[in-house]
């Protein structure tokens, strides 16, 4: 459970004994107040619906980030997500991310280039965060980060 730092494995009984002995010595002992609250959440079934609600929370974000980039970023080329955190974004070849990402931090933006995630290529890609954000917020975000663009775009032009 995120924020909460219990997990669960699943896998043969042997390698499960070995890594909760290793986790045993490097942590020394596991938080059973934490352990204890997520086993009740579950057992008792309010995991239901909290799934629910964050699905139905996140399903409006990314409707709301679809039409916000549609609407505002209409150069960029995406395919909406149905399901995680995370939408993949690519921008026309040769945009300059580097520098959008200081232009779009300094409007308070803030996305993950795509190169953090590639071995090779990506120089036009970014990632954008829509999880922990309000719907309410995810298009003046879009808009200042659409304006960001623009300001890189036109540097970039000038330039040439």
């Amino acid at each position: 459970c995120p924020g909460i730092r219990v997990g669960y494995l699943v896998g043969p009984a042997a390698l499960i004994a070995d890594i909760a002995k290793l986790a045993t010595n490097t942590y020394i002992s596991p938080n059973m107040v934490a352990q204890s609250i997520v086993h009740e959440f579950c057992a008792s079934g309010a995991i239901d619906g909290s799934i629910a609600t964050v699905k139905a929370a996140l399903a409006e974000r990314v409707q709301v980030l679809t039409a916000a980039l549609a609407e505002h970023l209409p150069d960029a080329r995406y395919v909406a997500p149905e399901g995680g955190y995370f939408m993949w974004v690519e921008l026309p070849e040769g945009t300059r991310v580097d520098a959008l990402l200081a232009a779009a931090a300094d409007r308070g933006v803030a996305f993950v280039k795509g190169t953090d995630f590639l071995m090779e290529g990506g120089e036009n890609t970014l990632r954008l965060a829509y999880s922990g954000v309000t719907a309410d917020r995810i298009g003046e975000g879009v808009v200042r980060l659409a304006d960001a663009y623009r300001a890189v775009s036109a540097e970039a032009s000038a330039a040439r």
